[in-house]
């Protein structure tokens, strides 16, 4: 089998380990520097990363103790900068990974995100894809004039009407054949090829042409992380790549042929979230451990726990049981939360779950011995790739790219080059462009 390998960021300082830019050989405060960003995409592509995935929200983590103030003392995922801004600057540096860019559907009108879409399709030669996620923040509700956001299941409704108009943007708008480039007759494009986009639904209306000319997929490789039995139903039907939580192996291995059961023939290429302390030696990476550890933050994770599992855990003393049920923030993430600690879970419990200032659980050992358990895992799961978030930056990854992959190579799970071709025909070996059955292909011509 072949692991397929992507970096999972955000564009500020504390993502997913909250605390770890305080490390002394952290330079995650360096976010808002180009050279941040360039380094880090030649530092992937060295690595033959398949791609560099790229978080976002557009809210602040406000539910613990009812305010911002944890969030922000601690950079946890603020301040924050527009992922899709960095993303043209990395592709100059870069000629074969991918770029995956989450963009929440909720707060932009279809019309001008197909074209943003569709401008960094062109400036990466094909090498884009959108994360589609569609919020789960009432603060990005309140900074967009609204009270609070849509319930998760009218969210994802219309999600669905959203995906239609931009499918019909990007692949029904431009014909086969429309650009000309006729210097001597002085046609650049056909207009008799090019459609006039109307619709008129529940939540959108819609009389334009796409302002672009057909980019090299048209449509972005789609992403898609829910979870729920509502994310996996729209992530069957619309999603290429699923990003899963981790856990046992056995949960995620029935997730995996939950998610491709509803999704065939469709192929699905499926990614886990990991974390990696690596080390020479065990008891290297161990003592990695210890040292990381001491620069975590609890107020941090709380903070971002709190948003991602609609919980006040401010509310609650230690050992006072918790009881969450279904709410409007990120379902998957409370099911998990629950497997891990039970169902009636307590705030103690919940920050033992805190290793490295987060929920995930790193993996630790030797190089060896985390080649062989992504290796084991994967075939255990059914998944074909791991989505890594950041440790200490840069020298986790640096550890990946110099001591990781050349151990995966030995043991015939890496690729040793980049095959040719765009983000989506890298992914799947197929050409460039979304096909039948998927829903944005009956929208071809």
């Amino acid at each position: 089998m072949e692991i397929r390998l992507n970096a999972f960021d955000m564009a500020c300082v504390g993502h997913i380990q909250q605390g770890m830019w305080t490390h002394p050989r952290d330079s995650s405060a360096g976010y808002m520097r180009m050279e941040h960003w360039l380094d880090l995409a030649r530092l992937l592509e060295r690595g033959l990363f398949d791609g560099l995935f790229l978080a976002d929200v557009l809210g602040v983590y406000d539910v613990l103790d009812g305010s911002a103030d944890a969030a922000i003392r601690s950079a946890a995922q603020v301040p924050l900068l527009d992922p899709a801004m960095i993303v043209p600057a990395m592709a100059a540096v870069t000629r074969e990974l991918g770029f995956g860019v989450t963009a929440n559907l909720s707060y932009e009108t279809p019309y001008l995100f197909a074209r943003r879409m569709s401008t960094l399709d062109h400036l990466t030669g094909g090498r884009i894809g959108w994360n589609v996620v569609t919020g789960y923040l009432d603060s990005a509700a309140r900074a967009m004039g609204l009270e609070r956001q849509m319930r998760h299941d009218d969210r994802y409704d219309l999600a669905e009407e959203y995906m239609e108009v931009v499918y019909r943007l990007w692949e029904e708008s431009w014909g086969e054949g429309a650009i000309l480039r006729d210097r001597e007759g002085g046609r650049y494009a056909d207009p008799a090829a090019i459609r006039r986009i109307r619709h008129e639904g529940a939540q959108y209306r819609l009389d334009a042409y796409h302002l672009c000319e057909p980019s090299p997929q048209r449509t972005p490789v789609l992403y898609q992380a829910g979870a729920s039995a509502r994310g996996q139903r729209f992530a069957a039907r619309h999603a290429e790549c699923v990003f899963l939580n981790g856990g046992p192996a056995a949960d995620v291995a029935r997730s995996v042929a939950e998610l491709r059961a509803l999704a065939a023939p469709r192929e699905l290429r499926v990614f886990v979230g990991a974390t990696l302390v690596l080390g020479r030696t065990e008891a290297e990476a161990e003592e990695k451990l210890a040292e990381y550890r001491r620069h975590s933050s609890v107020e941090g994770a709380l903070a971002h726990a709190s948003a991602s599992l609609g919980i006040d855990f401010g509310r609650y003393a230690m050992d006072e049981p918790i009881e969450a049920g279904p709410g409007n923030a990120i379902q998957s993430n409370v099911a998990a939360m629950k497997r891990a600690t039970g169902p009636a879970f307590t705030k103690r419990a919940l920050i033992d779950q805190f290793i490295l200032g987060s929920r995930q659980k790193p993996m630790v050992g030797s190089v060896a011995q985390i080649a062989d358990r992504l290796i084991e895992y994967a075939q255990a799961t059914g998944v074909d790739g791991y989505n890594l978030s950041r440790t200490v930056f840069p020298e986790g990854l640096e550890e990946v790219v110099e001591q990781l992959v050349p151990a995966l190579q030995e043991r015939g799970a890496y690729k040793r080059a980049y095959a040719s071709g765009t983000y989506r025909e890298k992914l799947f070996g197929a050409g460039p462009r979304l096909a039948a059955p998927h829903p944005a292909a009956g929208h071809r011509r």
